[in-house]
């Protein structure tokens, strides 16, 4: 909704501004007194403040400065004449948006007015994605993402979280396999238990049988002392296994003993050590694959792969990638300390034609590489798209595809702006209702979501 509350006490001036904005389709409400207008600004007024400076009473200046106490980011830009520049200058350095000069320029107004509401637009979606983002609760704060791949995953995450099953997690590099694991923990029966982590690539292959079972003292050279292996450390609780087709094939061998008889035997020791936990594993090929090139045994396979979990990678649940990258930005401007300039509506045909090879990841490190660019922010995602796309060419992006990404994306940011509101949503997208259920039922949208 394009509003634009006018202030200004000449009725003249107010009648003839009010007219040309009218024209150029805003919605205007004007007042003679500042304030009365005041009375209308709320920290989610969607609009933004057009006022003379000079006024009885209350005047521009000191109106601007109780609408930044309302919201520092409520656009407030200033009709000024030739005398009182110096003035306006003024009050932008102390949080104006810009200033027009009399005698006016229609068309200046008009353009002013239109950057002022975009910019108020990106700061509002910003500030509901934070909310959305701050309101989640269990699975949803740590999965993020509403696309159908990501409700399905997290519907079938939280049915075999509580039961003990061994499972196997299935995805490309970057798609967030350890964030999963680490959710089935914190869902599960075992989640006051402890969470270990291991990738088995990381692992010497000298040191893998003791990474695992520990050792006693004088096991082998080297061995000053007693370690606990990562087995045993993680008794009561769940044990995560990454590349886990990484492991030497022999040390596979007593890990299935282990699951099989629940108990292990540290390198040197002479009796064995009751051990119960919850094995999540995880690799980034196909295990079929791993076994045919003799790098995961067949019967461990069958051990670990109760429970299959396949994740999607992220170009293939691009719906996502909007919210995504907010969510990156947000933290990577906490990290660095910076401001979080939002992305525009521009970005997004960019972000979806690329096919995301290093998936979630990826898209972290964008955000990050995007909060310290110096660039404007609409030349920062051009300048960081360009070079990835100049990279690796993406596959071919309909233009309907683009249209329908970009529509779900528009009636998603506006449902969370409206609070789920479906009357509001109408308003706001200027769409009938049958055609707004239409498109939510399309997309897969959900208001209580």
């Amino acid at each position: 909704m394009k509003h634009v509350i006018l202030v200004d006490d000449e009725q003249s001036v107010r009648d003839s501004a009010r007219q040309w904005l009218e024209l150029s389709d805003f919605e205007v409400t004007d007042f003679a007194d500042a304030q009365d207008a005041l009375k209308e600004v709320t920290p989610d007024y969607a609009g933004i403040v057009l006022t003379d400076v000079k006024m009885p009473g209350l005047d521009g200046l000191g109106l601007q400065k109780k609408i930044a106490a309302i919201d520092p980011h409520i656009p407030v830009v200033l009709f000024t004449g030739h005398g009182d520049i110096a003035m306006a200058v003024e009050a932008i350095q102390g949080g104006a948006y810009d200033f027009v000069e009399k005698p006016f320029d229609p068309e200046r107004i008009v353009e002013t007015i239109k950057r002022a509401l975009e910019k108020r637009r990106l700061i509002l979606e910003n500030r509901h994605l934070k909310m959305a983002l701050s309101d989640c609760e269990g699975i949803d704060s740590r999965l993020v993402g509403t696309s159908q791949p990501m409700r399905d995953l997290k519907q079938e995450i939280t049915h075999i979280a509580p039961t003990i099953a061994n499972v196997l997690i299935a995805g490309e590099t970057g798609t967030g396999k350890e964030v999963i694991a680490r959710s089935i923990h914190n869902l599960s029966s075992l989640k006051k238990g402890p969470y270990l982590a291991l990738n088995c690539a990381t692992i010497p292959v000298a040191m893998a049988e003791s990474e695992l079972f520990g050792h006693v003292s004088g096991a082998f050279t080297g061995a000053n002392g007693k370690r606990m292996g990562k087995l045993e450390a993680a008794n009561g609780g769940t044990l995560f296994l990454d590349e886990l087709n990484s492991m030497p094939m022999d040390v596979q061998g007593k890990l299935l003993r282990a699951l099989e008889m629940r108990e292990i035997t540290p390198l040197g020791a002479n009796s064995s050590k009751s051990v119960n936990f919850r094995l999540i594993s995880a690799m980034n090929e196909d295990p079929r694959t791993a076994i045919e090139e003799g790098r995961l045994r067949e019967d461990l396979y069958f051990r670990i792969n109760t429970v299959k979990i396949n994740v999607p990678p992220l170009r293939d649940r691009k719906d996502d990638i909007p919210l995504l990258f907010s969510f990156f930005l947000e933290r990577a401007a906490d990290t660095y300390g910076m401001s979080m300039e939002p992305l525009g509506p521009e970005s997004l045909p960019l972000m979806i034609s690329h096919d995301w090879p290093g998936n979630v990841r990826e898209l972290k490190s964008m955000a990050e590489r995007y909060i310290l660019s110096p660039l404007p922010p609409k030349k920062r995602i051009l300048k960081l798209m360009s070079a990835k796309l100049g990279e690796n060419p993406p596959s071919a992006v309909s233009l309907k595809e683009q249209v329908a990404l970009f529509e779900r994306h528009l009636i998603q940011e506006s449902l969370a702006r409206n609070g789920g509101v479906i009357k509001d949503v109408i308003a706001d997208l200027d769409t009938p209702r049958r055609t707004l259920n239409e498109k939510m039922a399309k997309y897969g949208l959900k208001r209580s979501e």
